[in-house]
């Protein structure tokens, strides 16, 4: 009998109504990933652990979310559907509870892991349900409104995490969590609706191997990213290893998925030009999307003396941007070729960081606010005109294993994107130091007579030494603080050439075809 289309198959529950419980189960997982940075160090005070040991409360979850997702799949046919979207919800939940409850830094990476387990289910199918519940004409719109809470919950987190550690403590970023899952759980068995072909199917084989490799590969690639940088990378023994068994294991994972008849995932959506393009270009949008917003209120923190929480609100105006552009995407998708809307997106990003490429000691709020503004508009305009362009030619029997690679791609491109620019600034910042330096000497006439001009202005407070050794330290802090802002400006400016170079990209896709 031939399986069952989303043509033919319509949800009987209004599907704007059944779209309720998927957002805010999105919402709460995407808020999640940042919601806990600004609170780390509280957690780590509590639990009387050190940075590196701290840090695990990040990188447990993110292994964890990272190792199911791409899973989500073989557990759909395990479960059904519908039933392993409450299920994920509902570990999420309790285990965000556990998160609060936490004691010890052990039982707290316990906890994030079945936190991490339960959430890296909830947003592939989520974008499966979505994609599949709405008409090619509605997709757009219903897109839109996906789409406002993958990008503003990561950037809600960090002021939201801010605000609660200040004025309340910090197991209320997890405890927050609790009220909204059982809401999205309940109404998602109330609401939500498998259609035939993502119902629990019987006789499911586990793909054992697959899933081992896929975990050591995880596992080792997490490990790597968010120790290497502290490390000095293949400078440490250590991570050359665990990057060696990173790289068999992804090797093994890959063949064992092409060559088992009951993978894991089906890489046969690589064939389709429109997912593969769509799946670099999304890879790239979210790796910038995280490491700009790693950076960029390190630099208004560390540079320009912004507190925490103002740095926080001065992401704010990405925001609007976002929720700006996705009004516009969901209004005029079905009206206008999305390339277009894609192309105006990475466009508006890359300009946007070519523009903070240009950033400075004196720059007001406002040259911070208007850049951002824009990027968040890019971000919008781009995100969700590819995730629709990347699945449109796709089978719908296809879209939860198509849509699980695509999200356990994107969490690999955020991992890589945050990594690589902690690595970028030390290493620019030490280049531009280099550069400078040979400018503070002997032979430098200009230096020589600032540095005496400020010895002299000195010396009338203390002896002529001490105001000579005084002045040579404050030039060489400028210098510090000058490379420092050039490494901002050149991880600023990559960001800008990369995304616009993913443009031609679009040339190999395909146009969204209507509804006939």
């Amino acid at each position: 009998m031939p399986q069952t289309t989303t043509e033919e198959w319509k949800p009987k529950i209004n599907p704007w109504i059944m779209i309720i419980p998927v957002m805010l189960a999105v919402f709460i997982y995407v808020l999640d990933g940042t919601i806990g940075n600004v609170a780390l160090p509280h957690m780590a005070g509590s639990f009387s652990a050190t940075r590196d040991e701290s840090m695990w409360i990040l990188t447990s979850y993110l292994i964890a979310a990272g190792i199911v997702i791409p899973a989500v799949d073989f557990f759909s046919k395990l479960c059904g559907r519908k039933n392993f979207f409450i299920i994920s919800i509902l570990m999420f939940t309790i285990a965000s509870m556990l998160c609060g409850m936490a004691k010890n830094i052990e039982f707290m990476i316990f906890a994030r892991i079945l936190q991490g387990f339960g959430g890296g289910g909830i947003l592939p199918i989520s974008q499966a349900i979505i994609i599949e519940s709405f008409t090619k004409e509605q997709r757009g719109a219903a897109m839109s409104v996906f789409g406002m809470g993958v990008i503003l919950a990561p950037i809600i987190g960090p002021v939201l995490g801010g605000w609660i550690t200040d004025n309340w403590t910090w197991p209320w970023i997890f405890y927050i969590n609790v009220p909204f899952g059982c809401i999205a759980a309940l109404l998602s068995k109330k609401l939500i609706e498998d259609p035939p072909y993502a119902k629990r199917q019987h006789n499911v084989k586990i793909d054992g191997k697959g899933f081992f490799y896929l975990t050591i590969w995880l596992v080792t690639l997490q490990t790597v990213l968010d120790k290497g940088n502290n490390a000095d990378w293949f400078n440490a023994t250590w991570i050359c290893w665990t990057f060696g068994v990173s790289v068999v294991a992804c090797i093994l994972f890959f063949h064992s998925q092409l060559t088992n008849k009951d993978s894991l995932v089906d890489l046969s959506v690589f064939k389709d030009r429109n997912f593969s393009a769509g799946t670099i270009i999304q890879v790239v949008i979210q790796a910038v999307l995280y490491a700009s917003l790693a950076i960029l209120p390190q630099f208004l923190q560390s540079m320009m003396g912004y507190t925490a929480f103002l740095s926080g609100a001065t992401m704010m105006p990405r925001g609007f941007g976002s929720m700006l552009s996705m009004l516009i995407t969901g209004t005029l998708s079905n009206k206008i070729d999305n390339r277009l809307f894609v192309m105006l997106g990475l466009a508006l990003i890359g300009g946007s960081s070519l523009v903070f490429g240009s950033l400075n000691l004196q720059i007001s709020n406002m040259n911070i606010a208007i850049p951002n503004f824009f990027m968040g508009m890019g971000m919008g305009l781009s995100m969700i005109p590819i995730m629709n362009l990347s699945v449109d030619t796709l089978k719908n029997e296809q879209m939860t294993n198509a849509t699980g690679i695509q999200n356990l791609l994107k969490n690999i491109g955020s991992a890589i994107g945050t990594s690589l620019v902690a690595t970028m600034l030390t290493r620019f910042a030490q280049v531009h130091q280099y550069m400078l330096v040979g400018k503070m000497s002997e032979l430098n006439p200009v230096f020589i007579e600032r540095v005496q001009t400020t010895a002299g202005a000195l010396s009338a407070y203390t002896e002529h030494s001490v105001a000579q050794y005084m002045a040579q330290y404050s030039y060489y802090g400028q210098l510090v603080k000058q490379s420092t802002l050039w490494a901002f400006i050149d991880s600023f400016r990559i960001f800008g050439v990369l995304c616009l170079a993913v443009i031609p990209l679009l040339l190999l896709m395909k146009k969204i075809k209507k509804d006939t």
